[in-house]
């Protein structure tokens, strides 16, 4: 288990280590996907301060994998905070002796889904150059998101200031040396297809593409059609998938107000 320095402190008060991620009472499963459980966490720590983490509970590897799934989260981690790409800090995370993984990351307080802000009246106008930049600085930088919906981009909008940071990025690899092009049009037509169940007109959409393109020096009419074709894939796997899974795109609850925590008993998290 890997605790980030500054919250090994409430890890000692609350009394978790790796066994206690997957049995700790304050940790609590609000998506079960059988391959993963997505929870939260909400404590008040002696101080006064409240803390909500997120954490992402997987299942043991498969014999062909070669790697636990929370190493490849790490992984995609590493590779945007070392390109400067913003993204949400990572807390903890670890494996278990029987295959079973896990990371924790800290809740984006002060930031909410983009598609959220739209759905409550945000014009998609004040979110439409700064998610193409943002898309434009990942592929620069030699990353693919491989689930770059709007809901991954995740704002806060303070005057005329946005400030974005990616998240879930469990599945950020480098671009392949060879068929990269194929990841960057499955990036793009994700995001696409994740506009057109809100208000978004077609024409914000092409402005979005061209200010991507623009930003990578690429031809936007080149890529258009690519894209389209792609989103047409990505809406008939997204039906199949919602029919197979249909608690998977559930929202994440609310926080609640947290008690103080008593001293714990037993065992002391490990750092």
């Amino acid at each position: 288990m890997r605790v980030d320095p500054k919250h090994q402190p409430a890890f000692r008060e609350l009394g978790i280590d790796a066994e206690a991620v997957f049995a700790h009472p304050l940790i609590l499963p609000w998506r079960e996907l059988g391959e993963r459980d997505n929870c939260t966490l909400d404590a008040r720590l002696h101080d006064g301060r409240e803390v909500r983490w997120h954490i992402k509970r997987y299942a043991a590897a498969r014999p062909r994998d070669s790697r636990a799934p929370a190493a490849a989260e790490v992984s995609g981690h590493r590779f945007l905070v070392d390109r400067g790409i913003p993204t949400v800090d990572l807390v903890a995370w670890g494996n278990l002796d029987d295959g079973r993984s896990f990371v924790i990351l800290d809740d984006l307080r002060e930031h909410e889904a983009a598609d959220k802000l739209i759905e409550s009246g945000l014009p998609f106008e004040r979110l439409l150059e700064p998610t193409a930049r943002l898309a434009a600085r990942l592929h620069g930088a030699g990353l693919h998101h491989r689930d770059l919906y709007l809901c991954h981009f995740f704002a806060k909008v303070t005057g005329d200031a946005v400030d974005l940071r990616l998240i879930d990025v469990a599945r950020v690899r480098k671009l392949p040396r060879f068929f990269g092009a194929r990841w960057l049009i499955k990036d793009l037509a994700q995001f696409w297809y994740s506009t057109l169940s809100l208000p978004v007109t077609d024409s914000e959409r092409s402005r979005w593409l061209d200010v991507y393109a623009h930003a990578r020096s690429l031809a936007a009419d080149a890529l258009r059609p690519k894209v389209e074709r792609k989103v047409k894939w990505i809406a008939r796997h997204d039906r199949q998938l919602r029919q197979r899974q249909p608690k998977r795109n559930i929202p994440i609850p609310p926080a609640i107000a947290p008690s103080p925590q008593p001293s714990p008993g037993g065992r002391r998290g490990e750092t």
